[in-house]
């Protein structure tokens, strides 16, 4: 009789537990705005996260203003929702030399005023304006140089451009005349985003070491060093900076806080474990973004994270598997697995209340083959860009997919709004649409 008690306590205490903070409850109401919600829940099972549509039904509705201040959301990089509600016509190409290798990289367009700069296979970079006339291009790279194709990465700052590659060059032009100002040679090839803040820039090399460098001169300030790999993946390292402190992660996933001014470091955190550490060149990491308390990213490995700024702890983790930049909109988080389901979160507790199969119009036989690339939200709707050349025209209050567009053949990169455009590359043209 008493081992019959302990059975019964022993199975309510087991019961409880798997009710407890960290468990995965959703929203079973058929409309949300706002964060503060007292709908009925139900669990699901993670395992079956992201194979079937959770309520499928629900609308959401966006309450979120525009961004404006483009260079905050530099800094976050959190896109936020966008004013942007074109008709996707074709207006212009802006043409250079066909980028080798351009499906294993992830360039990114940069602006100057109305301009556009970009870079071509030999490491010329090229400034057009907005009716596609070529303002200037200039190459400072050698001739045995030009024969490893550098891939360039930018980062503007009034008028001046910091440029950083994957042959571990990185030097300053003039955005006005596009004359070089200085020249540097880094240890190790580049593979990061470049973060400009007040008169340092950022950048992580494959040596999984954050180097801070001076805007005035080139000249190395500080440098944090963190765990290295002798095998990595080529998905570009990522960061934000949010008062005064730099976050960014690494290869093996580990995510790590430092101060702006003098590279002191003010937590580590690693996100994987020990077996992972051994197939680290398979992990691959969307962008981090950020909110003024936390910071938000998710990786192939099914993992969804959000971590507290100021401690450099857990908020939360969910089952998610995706490694392109989420979004974060109000009190909730967009993403896209790489599945094909889009996915809302609610940002505090990693709850997640809709998801939708946005692939659902590719046949079954392809759909495998297809991944998501890079995503936009504006006024009405989600943009998504897809490993086949597609381009996804996707409803945000049904999240359903209302139309595609085919940009081309192969992989595009994610979609950027710039002054009410759109502008998407491709291995060989930039293409922008309104």
């Amino acid at each position: 009789m008493n081992k019959f008690f302990i059975f019964l306590i022993l199975f309510y205490l087991t019961a409880g537990c798997s009710l407890n903070s960290n468990s995965k409850f959703w929203t079973s109401s058929e409309n949300i705005n706002k964060e503060d919600t007292n709908f009925k829940k139900i669990v699901l099972d993670k395992k079956n996260v992201l194979n079937k549509e959770f309520n499928p039904n629900l609308k959401v509705k966006l309450k979120s203003n525009y961004n404006k201040n483009f260079s905050e959301n530099i800094l976050s990089n959190n896109n936020g929702r966008v004013k942007y509600d074109g008709d996707l016509k074709k207006i212009s190409r802006y043409k250079f030399s066909k980028i080798k290798n351009f499906d294993r990289y992830e360039p990114e367009i940069s602006f100057f005023k109305n301009d556009i700069i970009f870079f071509d296979n030999k490491g010329t970079i090229l400034r057009f304006d907005e009716n596609s006339k070529l303002i200037w291009k200039k190459n400072y790279y050698s001739k045995s140089e030009k024969k490893l194709n550098p891939i360039l990465q930018f980062s503007v700052n009034k008028n001046i451009l910091v440029v950083v590659d994957s042959i571990a060059k990185y030097y300053m032009l003039d955005l006005n005349t596009g004359n070089l100002i200085w020249s540097k040679n880094n240890i190790a090839p580049f593979n990061s985003q470049i973060k400009i803040y007040k008169d340092k820039f950022f950048v992580i090399d494959f040596t999984n070491t954050l180097r801070c460098f001076s805007l005035k001169d080139g000249s190395e300030l500080w440098n944090v060093i963190t765990e290295n790999t002798l095998i990595r993946s080529q998905k570009k390292l990522s960061m934000v900076i949010v008062e005064d402190n730099l976050y960014f992660n690494n290869s093996l996933g580990d995510v790590t806080a430092v101060d702006t001014k003098d590279g002191q470091i003010l937590w580590q955190l690693p996100t994987q474990s020990t077996l992972i550490y051994q197939s680290a060149f398979s992990l691959e990491t969307s962008d981090l973004i950020a909110d003024d308390r936390s910071l938000y990213f998710s990786n192939n490995k099914n993992q969804f994270f959000s971590i507290d700024l100021r401690t450099g702890t857990f908020n939360w983790e969910t089952t998610i598997n995706s490694k392109i930049r989420p979004t974060i909109i109000d009190n909730l988080l967009f993403t896209v697995s790489l599945e094909g389901n889009l996915i809302i979160l609610q940002k505090n507790n990693g709850n997640i209340i809709r998801i939708t199969d946005i692939f659902d119009n590719f046949k079954s036989k392809k759909r495998s083959k297809i991944s998501p690339i890079g995503f936009v939200v504006g006024i009405k709707n989600i943009y998504l860009s897809t490993s086949n050349g597609k381009l996804l025209i996707i409803d945000i209050t049904t999240g359903k997919t209302i139309s595609t567009l085919k940009v081309d053949n192969e992989k595009i990169s994610r979609p950027l709004i710039v002054n009410k455009d759109m502008f998407i590359i491709k291995d060989n043209a930039i293409i922008k649409l309104n």
